[in-house]
């Protein structure tokens, strides 16, 4: 979502997705689908532009469906503990693929390399 409501995230996204893949799972493009659109509106923004961007963006990524990394998933919900459960599909993504996790929030902590923007730019920039 933070690429749909910011702008640094997408910018990185449009510009490097030809030299880098960018994983998302799939679960966490349902759950933007879901609450984009009353973010957009509270934010002043049209719904329906906002849901738009979102999928072009998607388009962008490699979108991994469970299967991908299921194998993963008790690991990630061992390592993910009671922060929070519902991310584990995030955490096992980056277990399957062994890249590092672009978030900006930073409580993610899981035993997993944890990426804010300015990291991602710095390494995209080598």
């Amino acid at each position: 979502m933070r690429s749909v409501l910011g702008t640094r995230t997408r910018r990185l996204l449009e510009t490097y997705c030809e030299q880098a893949t960018f994983f998302v799972p799939a679960t966490a493009l349902f759950e933007a689908e879901e609450h984009l659109a009353a973010l957009a509106a509270q934010r002043g923004s049209e719904p329906e532009v906002a849901l738009k961007l979102l999928r072009a963006l998607a388009a962008l990524t490699e979108v991994l469906q469970e299967d991908a990394y299921e194998a993963y998933r008790h690991e990630a919900v061992d390592l993910i503990g009671k922060r929070d459960p519902d991310d584990w599909p995030v955490l096992a993504c980056a277990l399957a693929t062994g890249c590092p996790i672009w978030c900006e929030d930073d409580f993610f902590g899981c035993g997993v390399a944890v990426w804010t923007s300015d990291r991602v730019e710095r390494y995209l920039l080598r």
